[in-house]
């Protein structure tokens, strides 16, 4: 306790406690009262050490809300004073000691001794009925003693309430009371005018109530309504909150403002006393509570000289305390006119004339104020001392007065780093003997002004780099929402720079937290721009930075609601990945996109997860993160979006392959991993997942390029390469296309010019040399090929799918790895397999293997990859003896058919395939020529008509004058598809004939596997075939043999017919039939075919009989609709008039959709 100090209660028994005294006032005095403490310096009043010095913890004076100090203070003058009981009872309330005060209560009622103040304070009830126990300290932020009581700090009167705070928000954090204020204080005033004088509603005020009034449309279905109301503000978004720009929650809807608001009046009116929670001393003399205590004379009279006792001294304390500021400001004074002096008799002294008794902080300025050229010409003294501002803008007036033209102040502070700024520009001084009160006042008129937070800001300028940092840091904030948020980008280089070099943490972190919510949802350009941004923020500050500063911002918005924003944090997790610790790339950040791929529902944020995580694999240098890799690969692979799938195609597999080609594990764990599980797949028990399957095989067709590259690298002529003139270049069509430059050999390698001098040691390796040593390539030709060729044997080969995929695969392997190492490694190993001799022609048992999906991955996978002469004329005898051995051996034709759909797909093949099938036309086998017939059928779907008419049509005419039947059987099927996809009508009439003469030649009236052919070729092409064709030949023709059929008297042959013909009849019932067509020939086809039923299938009878049923309605309803076609046309006039009507009493509307429903309301 400093010296001189009173101690008022004079019951301290040691030093000890006299200290814990004096921490406890120093802990319960408010910053408030601490800048009033400050502001006396060393003329402020002793006893103020003391917590019971004036009895009130909160309040240093009587200035304070008007309301005296307690009057304990005024015993405490003398040592020798006692402290009366109420004193110590109002200390005791004042400070939260409830239950000492109510033990103390509780004694002075066993001697009766009843102190009134207690007994008020414990018989009201509302003293207790939100107490939370707050410490003493607590009430620095103004809480009563009955706890917060709605946040009312001063005693509050129906008008001055804020019924917007009773809501169900509750009582929110303190930092939202600013913002509140702000709104609330408005409220008041104009609930307190009258509407002749209210204020004009306010943009932030309009945009809060329109977003109310939204909100209780839409929750009271008046939906039109809130849609007009939307239109009719549409620079508002009525979805979000935010949109508004108040910084406090969103309130309650109207409904509940309006009961809070009605049935809030009342309730303050009647407990004003319970919500100010004061106590009766600190109140003025004239106050009355609402029950007043009954008190003897004798201690009415006790406290009123108390009271008085109390002014008296709290007087005597500002009498001394003004003395002591008179003197102070004489002294000022007195200094002010000694300098002005030395400044006019030395007008060309820079900054180091400035006696050092001026600025004694000059040494060591301080971070905020040290470094700039204050304007405002405030001298800052110690902050150790007294706090006292006094103004020294003698220089500013004499500028002002005579309108001088320079921008900066003479006396200028020094910089940070210690270095003398440049010398001050230099002020003409007046020949005036005016005072420095005079000229401040005259100043006064120049209408400048420090007060606000701007003016601050504007009144001092930066001097250094430093300080210009601290005011960017001060002012973006401020700034960044009033910037258009189409314009804010250009605000990214001012963010990024300020929080480079700003030197407070917590500054940084409040400025790249505006970096990444600058734009609520940024487009390409933008994040394009911000990710620049940070990756110029992470090579500035280096790695420690970056994961301390960039990546919470990337966290705290890795689940925003906004699709933008999440894509902005899964690039910047690439993008930042060279600048941060390799620690957390692998930990943190893996875990973070990790998280991101499983978890978000956006397309393209998941896209931008597996861009950025393939950037990771490119960086991770952790082994054991090998299966984690693995894992992210397959479920990518299999997200349902192509976009992702194509990205990990793109970017992930490629930067994962050139990690496990570091790691030594491409050949050994990747590639044999997925070749398990594709075997895995063919022997499932439920049959074979193709999206599975297609998953992987897909993967392995990009790690081709990779695997290419091992081998090229780990060569045994790898050390023999040197960049050489000489060497020719690389052909454009060496390699297949590569999906992205990732997947190009060139850029795995390093270069062109390396790639050309590899592939030149490679190919005289692979012709010269042998592939002794070469342990890459033997795993390649030892392991993969028998294995993926085994695997080929095994997949289904009526899968288009499957074929076409491995077929692919195939391809894009041959082509990468060269036409030699296709013709002498590749060709072989199917050519074994296959054993296509002429002495296995009739061995059907060594021969199953040309029924397999082998045959057409071999056709379309290896021999197309190469398109030279020599390689066509492979492919054609190749497929010239499969359809040889096929039909020889009465095999399936499903692996030849597949074949031929694959490569029909390529019209450079189509010249090709119509060479092999008029090898089989000319063959001496009818089971060939029944074969080529039956492949004609799958070529002419794909081929243009000028091959048709040239090639196919003429093959297939002189097939169906073959002698044996079963080959002009086989033709009726190509011929069919030609009808269905020909256009030209000379073909047309010509296939048509020769149909016609299987139907009418007596010669095929017996033949009941001819007709069983035409009625299935007539049932698949007729509802796609001429209109024309199908009434006048399709039609008709099945009526005969609908009929005939009524005559077959083989039973086996009639139910045969009678149920191609039904289905037949099925798929032609689709198509429009004409009423005579269906009269003559459709009905009564269907009518033999029921008689047909009745005896050999009655559950098709019950169909047959609903169909012509619904063909004679139709009949009959055609009829009637021509009966009543003038009385149609004259409904067709009404309707066209009350349409007209209706329209132009829709087009009056000149509201929106809600007025709708007045139109179709009924006439009263």
């Amino acid at each position: 306790m400093a010296a001189g100090n009173v101690n008022p209660f004079n019951v301290s028994d040691s030093e000890e406690e006299a200290e814990q005294r004096q921490d406890g006032a120093d802990t319960e005095r408010s910053p408030s009262d601490e800048a009033q403490g400050h502001s006396l310096g060393p003329f402020s009043p002793p006893a103020y050490s003391d917590p019971a010095a004036l009895l009130s913890s909160n309040r240093t004076s009587p200035s304070v809300d008007g309301i005296p100090a307690s009057a304990a203070a005024v015993s405490g003058i003398g040592a020798e004073t006692r402290v009366s009981l109420d004193a110590i009872a109002a200390q005791l309330l004042r400070d939260q000691y409830i239950l000492t005060a109510l033990e103390l209560h509780t004694e002075l009622l066993e001697a009766g001794r009843e102190l009134p103040r207690l007994r008020d304070y414990f018989s009201n009830p509302g003293n207790f009925e939100r107490q939370s126990g707050t410490p003493p300290a607590c009430k620095e932020q103004g809480v009563g003693p009955g706890g917060p009581l709605n946040r009312a700090g001063s005693i509050s009167t129906l008008d001055s309430l804020d019924f917007a705070r009773y809501s169900d928000d509750g009582n929110r954090e303190s930092d939202e009371r600013v913002a509140e204020c702000e709104i609330a204080s408005q409220e008041r005033k104009n609930y307190k005018s009258s509407p002749e004088t209210q204020e004009p509603i306010r943009p932030l005020e309009k945009r809060a109530l329109n977003f109310l009034v939204n909100e209780y449309l839409l929750k009271n279905e008046y939906k039109l309504t809130s849609i007009t109301f939307s239109d009719e503000n549409d620079d508002q978004d009525f979805e979000l909150w935010d949109d508004v720009g108040l910084n406090i929650p969103k309130p309650p809807d109207l409904l509940q403002l309006y009961r809070n608001c009605g049935n809030s009046q009342p309730l303050h009116r009647d407990n004003v006393d319970v919500a100010v929670s004061v106590d009766p001393s600190d109140l003025p003399g004239d106050y009355f509570t609402q029950e007043p205590v009954q008190q003897t004379d004798v201690i009415q009279q006790q406290q009123q000289q108390e009271v008085v006792q109390e002014l008296e001294y709290q007087i005597s304390l500002l009498n001394s305390e003004k003395q002591s500021l008179a003197e102070q400001i004489k002294k000022l004074q007195s200094d002010i006119q000694a300098l002005q002096r030395n400044v006019s008799s030395e007008p060309t002294a820079g900054v180091k004339s400035t006696p050092s008794k001026e600025n004694p902080k000059c040494d060591k300025p301080p971070l905020d104020n040290g470094q700039y050229l204050d304007i405002r010409g405030v001298t800052e003294t110690d902050s150790s001392s007294d706090t006292t501002k006094t103004s020294t803008s003698t220089t500013i007036a004499t500028d002002c007065t005579e309108n001088s033209t320079t921008a900066t102040q003479p006396h200028s502070k020094l910089k940070a780093n210690g270095q003398q700024s440049k010398s001050s520009v230099q002020f003409d001084q007046p020949n005036r003997k005016l005072s420095p009160a005079f000229h401040q006042a005259l100043l006064s008129f120049c209408r400048m002004s420090a007060d606000s937070r701007l003016g601050s800001e504007v009144s001092r300028i930066a001097d250094s780099e430093q300080s210009v940092m601290l005011m960017l840091g001060r002012c973006l904030p401020h700034i960044v929402p009033n910037v258009l948020l189409a314009k804010r980008e250009e605000l990214i280089p001012l963010i990024l720079c300020t929080a480079c070099l700003h030197p407070e943490p917590k500054e940084r972190d409040q400025l790249l937290h505006i970096l990444f919510n600058l734009i609520k949802r940024p487009d390409d350009e933008q994040r394009q721009m911000i990710l620049t941004g940070c990756v110029a923020f992470a090579q500035h500050v280096g790695p420690t930075r970056v994961e301390a500063e960039l990546l919470p911002q990337c966290w705290e918005q890795i689940n925003h609601k906004y699709p933008e924003r999440r894509l902005l944090v899964a690039e910047a997790c690439g993008a930042l990945a060279p600048y941060l610790p390799k620690e957390i790339r692998s930990s943190l950040v893996l875990s973070m996109l990790q998280q991101m791929l499983a978890d978000d529902k956006a397309d393209m944020v998941r896209e931008a997860v597996v861009k950025s995580l393939g950037v990771i694999m490119g960086y991770i240098d952790d082994p054991d993160k090998y299966s984690q890799g693995f894992e992210l690969m397959l479920l990518s692979l299999g997200d349902p979006s192509e976009r992702v799938v194509s990205a990990t195609h793109q970017v992930f597999i490629p930067a994962f392959a050139a990690w496990c080609t570091e790691l030594g594990n491409l050949q050994s764990q990747l590639i044999p991993s997925l070749l398990t599980r594709i075997e895995k797949l063919l022997k499932g028990e439920y049959g074979l997942d193709e999206h599975k399957l297609h998953m992987y095989l897909s993967a392995l067709q990009s790690l081709i390029p990779s695997l290419f590259a091992v081998l090229l690298q780990n060569a045994p002529f790898t050390s023999r390469v040197k960049l050489q003139g000489d060497v020719p270049p690389i052909e454009v069509t060496r390699f297949p296309r590569p999906a992205s430059p990732l997947q190009d050999v060139a850029t795995i390698v390093g270069s062109r010019e390396q790639l050309a001098v590899l592939l030149h040691l490679y190919d005289h390796q692979l012709q010269h040399e042998g592939t002794t040593g070469w342990d890459s390539l033997l795993w390649v030709v030892n392991q993969f090929l028998p294995q993926i060729i085994d695997i080929v044997g095994r997949i289904n080969v009526t899968s288009s799918t499957c074929v076409h995929e491995f077929s692919r695969f195939f391809w894009r392997l041959c082509r990468t790895f060269g036409k030699i190492f296709t013709n002498t490694k590749v060709k072989p190993q199917f050519q074994e397999i296959l054993r296509l001799s002429e002495e296995n022609v009739d061995a059907t048992a060594g021969n199953g293997i040309l029924t397999k999906a082998t045959v057409p991955i071999y056709a379309t996978g290896v021999l197309t990859c190469y398109n030279q002469e020599e390689d066509r004329k492979l492919l054609v005898g190749f497929l010239e003896d499969v359809m040889t051995t096929l039909s020889l051996s009465h095999a399936p034709l499903d692996s030849l058919k597949a074949s031929f759909v694959e490569l029909g797909a390529n019209p450079a093949y189509h010249e090709l395939l119509l060479t092999v099938l008029w090898y089989g036309v000319v063959h001496t086998s009818a089971l060939v020529r029944c074969t080529a017939a039956r492949m004609f059928e799958l070529l002419v779907k794909g081929v243009n008509e000028t091959l048709v008419a040239q090639r196919v049509v003429p093959a297939l005419i002189t097939l169906s004058s073959d002698p044996e039947i079963s080959v002009r059987i086989s033709t009726i099927p190509a011929f069919g598809t030609i009808m269905e996809t020909v256009t030209q009508k000379e073909l047309l009439e010509r296939v048509k004939m020769q149909l016609a003469s299987f139907l009418e030649d007596p010669q095929y009236q017996d033949q009941h596997s001819l007709h069983m052919e035409i009625i299935k070729t007539f049932g698949r092409v007729g509802p796609n075939a001429e209109p024309r064709f199908r009434d006048e030949f399709v039609l008709p023709h099945l009526h005969k043999l609908a009929l005939c059929n009524n005559q077959q008297t083989v039973e086996s042959k009639r139910i045969d017919i009678a149920t191609q013909l039904f289905e037949a009849y099925s798929a032609l019932s689709c198509c429009f039939i004409s009423e005579e067509l269906m009269v003559n020939h459709f009905l009564p086809g269907l009518r033999c075919l029921r008689t047909d039923m009745e005896q050999l299938s009655p559950e098709h009878e019950v169909i047959l009989s609903s169909m012509i049923k619904e063909c004679e309605i139709k009949v009959e309803n055609k009829a009637i609709g021509e009966a009543q076609g003038s009385i149609s046309i004259a409904a067709s006039l009404v309707g066209e008039d009350a349409k007209t009507k209706f329209l132009s009493k829709m087009g009056q509307l000149t509201t929106s959709g809600a007025m709708l429903a007045n139109v179709f309301q009924r006439k009263k």
